[in-house]
């Protein structure tokens, strides 16, 4: 067995999951033990390292608990920098999509390149989430958009799940599009989306999650309702891209079928948040998204949060419309632009955000048993996070009880 002591932490807060969403438990003069990744002790004043067991002095810093992204689509071949370049000159994502680019331009690419370039090409690209205090991603396919390549997608997350240390829960996502040569007959996608796709990926166990784009102009409400019953007849819990550029619908879908989440929902409508908070499917919002195409309006995070509606951040990590793996840059955006407060930011990147992946009994917050995914810090204060922004105040970041990042290495 593996014993390792991390002492003289200078405070830690976790989210108080008996107390309700937003209620933080913290301390001062911390250590914790982990015995073979798990918490084994949090304590608080003297400590007795044991004979055998390593120790980590913390200098006094904060810890908190690993930071859970709990919407990312990492698995891709070539970045799209020339679309933001289209965007700052005044094009819109539609309009970039509708001229052919955005998701189909990186299907198209996706499709050029062998698996092993793109594994080695994600690989470097998961390794940046620690560096940030992040230990967990949601993990979507979506770029394949073909039963071959859509299968190559998630066998790259798993093979990269026991690879390396940054924990990834796969999600199928190969209703991300319709792809070029299905553009005329989008029903036959669809076909092969239900009748081939996700039956060999419920039966292969490759992903957790079914989640569909329910967008104007990508798939319909109906259109995403099929998909995703017959992703929850696969085995498969359903999620949505939903109501993002337009009021569609999709988070009263999203209720329909009890998914475990909606993402985005900057047009959600009074009724959707009513509904989903009824249903309790958790709402993944998506700031960096919103800030990275340029657009104004926000999703409603505070009405969220007012009305029962539980509330994750994410940042959305992908090649066109947010091209970052910064969470803590999220939680400034959600603060300025979403009026969170610093408290129930901690919430929606750690214990909410492992709700939204089905996580919660192992990961997002610190308790004695749990999964030991911590990330120390150096601000003062939880209060400083939002508000000293642009910086990386990580100095540790700890999955498993294994250090996975440490600054200056």
């Amino acid at each position: 067995m593996s014993e390792i002591l991390f002492y003289n932490i200078g405070r830690y807060y976790t989210a108080d999951t008996k107390a309700g969403y937003g209620r933080i438990k913290s301390a001062e003069n911390v250590h914790i033990r982990v015995r073979d990744g798990h918490i084994e002790e949090i304590g608080t004043g003297g400590i007795n390292a044991g004979q055998s067991a390593q120790t980590v002095d913390c200098h006094g810093l904060t810890l908190l608990p690993g930071f859970v992204d709990a919407h990312t689509h990492p698995v891709f071949y070539k970045t799209r920098e020339e679309e933001f370049v289209m965007r700052v000159q005044g094009k819109s994502y539609e309009q970039i999509a509708a001229a052919g680019g955005g998701i189909r331009n990186s299907v198209r690419r996706f499709r050029e390149a062998d698996k092993e370039t793109i594994k080695e090409r994600t690989r470097k690209r998961i390794a940046v989430f620690p560096e940030y205090g992040t230990t967990t991603i949601e993990a979507k396919s979506g770029y394949g958009l073909s039963k071959e390549d859509e299968i190559k997608s998630l066998e790259i997350i798993a093979e990269l799940n026991r690879e390396q240390p940054l924990e990834m829960i796969p999600t199928f996502l190969g209703a991300h599009e319709v792809p070029d040569e299905y553009r005329d007959r989008r029903g036959d996608y669809i076909d092969l989306v239900c009748n081939e796709m996700i039956p060999e990926v419920g039966e292969r166990k490759l992903a957790r999650f079914c989640d569909v784009f329910c967008e104007k102009d990508v798939f319909s409400v109906e259109e995403s309702r099929r998909i995703l019953e017959c992703g929850r007849a696969h085995g498969l819990t359903p999620k949505l891209h939903a109501d993002e550029l337009y009021p569609l619908g999709g988070a009263e879908l999203s209720a329909e079928v009890r998914a475990i989440s909606a993402d985005h929902l900057l047009e959600i409508s009074d009724k959707g948040i009513q509904r989903m908070a009824d249903e309790g499917v958790m709402a993944v919002l998506l700031p960096g998204t919103t800030f990275f195409l340029g657009k104004e309006r926000y999703a409603p995070a505070r009405k969220m949060l007012d009305k029962g509606l539980e509330v994750v951040i994410a940042t959305d990590y992908n090649p066109g419309s947010s091209a970052t793996q910064n969470l803590q840059l999220m939680t400034t955006l959600g603060a300025i632009k979403m009026r969170m407060m610093p408290e129930e930011l901690l919430w929606a990147i750690t214990f909410s955000a492992a709700r939204a992946i089905g996580m919660e009994d192992h990961i997002g917050h610190l308790e004695v048993g749990k999964q030991a995914d911590f990330v120390l810090m150096d601000i003062p204060n939880l209060h400083y996070l939002p508000y000293h922004y642009g910086i990386n105040h990580t100095v540790m970041t700890v999955k498993k009880g294994n250090i996975i990042y440490q600054k200056g290495d």
